[in-house]
């Protein structure tokens, strides 16, 4: 206006010129500045979610825009030694970072600053990939490297720019073999529903496999302090027999012999005739006896 205020709204920004040059950069609120034709301003709405489509205007297809070479690699791995052509088609969305760099240090930073850049940080990531990356399995990781790429580049020229998304909105391969790349497209999805499926069986079984195997081991482990005990039971007999046969040796061979006699002839009938004799007595002819010493052999 003739007085020189103005007013700034919010999400707004004012870039101010004195005789043509930037002086200064004004916010939200009524504000000041020098009328014509000493002083100028622009205000620009910086909050403004923007946008810049690559590949399609107004839903059709761009050709020169979209058509990109991949990175495949030949049969050596070589990668780029063996590439494939991708119908890529990007949407940006960004808003304005500094006004005095977006106003006066690169022309038609909307239109051509910012295309150009979208399209040269676009072919050298798709271009650096195997199309299977662009087309299926790592789509989110070529829009996060566009998007590094094409900030990089807007900040080497200082356009004011910020990149606020980088979206992949139709990618696929040209018409002459899309029905190649479907068909390879749908073998991964059977791939991945097999894997799905055999996690889910393994997942099953793995429980029950491993009950198995816990129970496996708890019987190992009663069983082992089952031997371990009997051992010891032995060993605790054997030591009580020791202490016996040295407080008297004779009596305690005496006793170990006739117990032995126990258990090898179990069947036979025995007599103790003498302390030093048994008298082993057959079960079918009772006439028919043999005396045995039961010295139990000498020291």
């Amino acid at each position: 206006s003739a007085t020189g205020f103005f007013s700034v709204q919010p999400g707004e920004q004012a870039a101010l010129q004195m005789f043509g040059k930037y002086t200064d950069t004004r916010g939200t609120g009524l504000q000041w500045w020098w009328p014509g034709p000493v002083g100028a301003k622009d205000i620009v709405s910086v909050d403004e979610i923007r946008r810049l489509e690559l590949g399609v205007r107004a839903g059709t297809p761009v050709l020169d825009e979209s058509l990109m070479i991949t990175g495949d690699p030949d049969e050596l791995g070589a990668p780029g030694e063996a590439p494939n052509i991708v119908d890529v088609q990007l949407l940006v969305q960004y808003d304005i970072k500094s006004v005095k760099d977006y106003l006066y240090k690169v022309v038609s930073p909307d239109s051509f600053t910012l295309k150009d850049a979208t399209e040269t940080s676009l072919r050298q990531i798709v271009g650096s990939r195997p199309i299977d990356d662009v087309l299926t399995d790592n789509k989110e990781i070529v829009q996060i490297e566009t998007k590094s790429k094409l900030q990089g580049i807007l900040d080497q020229y200082q356009s004011g720019i910020r990149v606020r998304e980088v979206k992949l909105l139709y990618v696929f391969a040209p018409e002459q073999v899309k029905d190649a790349f479907d068909d390879v497209v749908r073998a991964k999805e059977d791939k991945a529903r097999i894997i799905n499926l055999a996690d889910a069986y393994k997942e099953s079984v793995l429980p029950q496999a491993r009950g198995t195997a816990a129970k496996a081991l708890q019987d190992a482990e009663g069983g082992r302090q089952q031997d371990i005990a009997v051992a010891e039971g032995e060993a605790q007999r054997f030591l009580a027999i020791q202490k016996e046969y040295a407080k008297s040796k004779n009596v305690t061979r005496k006793r170990l012999y006739l117990e032995a006699m126990e258990e090898i002839l179990p069947s036979i009938g025995k007599i103790l005739g003498n302390p030093d004799e048994v008298i082993l007595v057959s079960p079918n002819n009772a006439s028919n006896v043999i005396p045995v010493p039961v010295s139990g052999g000498q020291e």
